[in-house]
């Protein structure tokens, strides 16, 4: 199966939770908590770096519940978007009707053209 890329927005959810995580793991050791949590430090550190962007869910709940966090709070946190990076809409083109019947004039005397020859 070819896993597609991660969008931008997954990506900084993937930060967000290695940040939640790394703050709720405090001065706790990162090889404790992930043998605690059942992973490995790698692993552990990749989550915590973003590396692993889309970790399971099971490995989230796992590393939560030994750092003490609810999946309620890493929810929240997850798909919380800061204002600072929530997409924004593009702006709509400028309008102008005078240019929009320019672009249309060529075929407009061509249907014209095409009506008095058809008569």
């Amino acid at each position: 199966m070819v896993r597609l890329p991660l969008s931008p927005a997954e990506l900084a959810r993937g930060q967000r939770l290695g940040a939640l995580l790394r703050r709720a793991r405090g001065s706790r050791s990162m090889p404790d908590v992930a043998s605690a949590a059942g992973v490995s430090p790698e692993t552990l550190r990749k989550i915590e770096t973003g590396r692993i962007a889309t970790p399971s869910f099971a490995t989230i709940a796992a590393v939560a519940g030994v750092v003490g966090l609810s999946l309620d709070a890493v929810w929240a946190e997850v798909v919380a978007a800061p204002a600072a990076t929530a997409p924004t809409a593009p702006a709509p083109p400028d309008h102008d009707p005078a240019a929009a019947s320019l672009e249309h004039a060529p075929a407009a005397a061509s249907l014209d053209e095409v009506a008095a020859t058809a008569s």
